[in-house]
């Protein structure tokens, strides 16, 4: 997914959902997948076609649903109109709300500063409007105690991955051993510094996929099908 592109259809999501008045009188419009995933494991295709599935089965088909990852959503952090937008869904009633989920993450006297505040608010406020798949950035961590929220993780053997990366990036094969591996490192370390918790600790994430073992399609279907079964409230019955 281009990030040209990328960045036109977050701005479309964001708003969107700012127009619609609807949305702001729902505590959640939709359910925040949020996806750790391992270097090379392809999070990127597989939330496209994530959302391509439940998009049409939503009880809102006309909403958006928005894909960030970590690039578009520093993107959208430097639009300064975009956190305008968005914090019309984190209105004064709320703030109590914002307040609870960082001191139960963070802790009483969260450093702000060094958890990089503006993207922790940016994506609890994206998961507060729901419609959205939110990659990296410890997102499963931030919004742990947010009751739409759905945590993914996708692993896959070093050597699928390698090849994936060779074969989106269109490296040599050592530039790709050399970026999972990097890759790896630095997602690992930022988890282990910010939130004190291990990114492969298995009890984080409703569910864990190897995409060394499912095709790309599977992991979708299968990710789509456990969303649907454990938020039925914002999907259309498929009784």
């Amino acid at each position: 997914m281009q990030q040209s592109g990328s960045l036109e259809k977050a701005k479309h999501y964001i708003e969107s959902h700012s127009k619609n008045s609807d949305v702001r009188r729902q505590p959640q419009q939709g359910p925040c997948i949020t996806i750790s995933r391992e270097a090379g494991a392809g999070s990127g295709l597989i939330a496209e076609k994530l959302v391509n599935i439940l998009k049409p089965l939503s009880n809102y088909p006309d909403s958006e649903w928005g894909i960030f990852d970590k690039n578009l959503i520093e993107r959208v952090i430097e639009d300064h109109h975009l956190p305008n937008q968005l914090g019309k869904f984190m209105g004064e009633e709320v703030k109590p709300f914002l307040t609870e989920i960082m001191n139960e993450v963070f802790g009483i006297h969260p450093p702000l500063i060094k958890l990089e505040h503006k993207t922790t608010e940016t994506i609890l406020r994206l998961a507060f409007i729901g419609n959205c798949v939110i990659i990296g950035r410890g997102a499963n961590l931030i919004t742990a105690y947010m009751k739409n929220c759905f945590h993914i993780r996708l692993v896959a053997p070093l050597e699928v991955r390698i090849k994936n990366v060779q074969d989106f990036y269109g490296n040599s094969k050592q530039e790709a051993i050399d970026f999972v591996k990097s890759e790896d490192r630095k997602r690992n370390k930022f988890i282990e510094e910010h939130y004190h918790k291990k990114a492969d600790d298995p009890l984080l994430y409703h569910l864990i996929l190897n995409t060394g073992l499912l095709t790309l399609e599977e992991v979708s279907e299968n990710i789509a099908l456990c969303v649907r079964n454990k938020f039925k409230q914002f999907f259309i019955s498929s009784e």
